[in-house]
C-alpha cells in the first residue's frame, strides 16, 4: 500500500494521454529539454502573477504549466532520448520552479496584508521539498528504484499542484482565505507524504 492519492492505473492513463501530444511537440522540433525550459519559464510567469496578486491568471499558469511538465519525460521516453542529463534537469528544474511559485505566493500574499498565507506558504514549500527530498534521497541509496518512491504517500507533486490552482482560483474571490486553506492543506499533506516515505523506506530497509 503506497498511501497515494493517485493510483499506478491513473499515473499510466495520463502517460498515454500525453504520448501523442509530446510526439506532436517533437514533431515541431521541440526537444525534452527545450520543453523543460518552456515549462520552467512558464512557473516564472504564473509566480510574477501570483505576485502582482492577478490570482486567477496565477492559478491558470500553474495548472498549464503542470500539465505541460508532463510532456518533455514522456518526449523522452516515446521517443528514445531518455536521458541521465535530461532527468537530472527535469527534475532539478521542477524544483527551482515549485520554489519560484510558492515566493510568487509569498509576495503576493504580503502585498495583499495577508499575513496567515504569508506564513502558511514558505511552511508549504518546505515540506513540499522535504517530499521530492526523500524521494531523490530513497533513489540514490537504491530503495524504491526507478519511478518507485512516486506514488508513495499521499501528495507527490501533481496532487500538491491540484491543491495549490485551487487555492490561487478561489483567491481570485473576495477573500484569500480559500488560498490560506489551501496551503495548510499542503503543508500537512506534505509532511505526512515525507513520514510515509521514511516508513516505507524502513521497511524496504528491514526486508533487506
Amino acid at each position: 500500500m503506497t498511501g497515494s492519492f493517485v493510483s499506478p492505473a491513473t499515473r499510466q492513463r495520463v502517460r498515454d494521454l500525453a504520448t501523442p501530444i509530446a510526439r506532436g511537440l517533437g514533431r515541431l522540433g521541440l526537444t525534452p529539454n527545450a520543453l523543460t525550459v518552456i515549462g520552467f519559464l512558464g512557473t516564472i510567469a504564473a509566480a510574477a502573477a501570483a505576485a502582482a496578486q492577478w490570482w486567477l491568471l496565477a492559478g491558470i499558469l500553474v495548472l498549464a504549466f503542470g500539465i505541460f511538465d508532463l510532456f518533455d519525460g514522456t518526449l523522452a521516453r516515446a521517443t528514445g532520448r531518455a536521458t541521465k542529463l535530461g532527468a537530472f534537469l527535469d527534475s532539478t528544474f521542477d524544483r527551482a520552479g515549485e520554489a519560484i511559485v510558492y515566493i510568487g505566493v509569498i509576495v503576493g500574499c504580503m502585498g495583499a496584508g495577508y499575513v496567515l498565507g504569508a506564513i502558511l506558504a514558505p511552511i508549504a514549500m518546505g515540506a513540499a521539498f522535504m517530499v521530492s527530498y526523500t524521494r531523490a534521497k530513497a533513489e540514490g541509496l537504491g530503495f524504491a528504484t526507478g519511478t518507485g518512491m512516486a506514488g508513495v504517500g499521499l501528495a507527490p507533486r501533481e496532487v500538491r499542484i491540484v491543491i495549490l490552482v485551487l487555492g490561487l482560483l478561489t483567491a481570485a474571490g473576495p477573500t484569500l482565505d480559500g488560498l490560506g486553506i489551501a496551503l495548510g492543506a499542503i503543508a500537512v499533506l506534505a509532511t505526512l507524504t515525507t513520514i510515509q516515505r521514511i516508513l516505507h523506506v524502513r521497511g524496504q530497509s528491514r526486508e533487506g
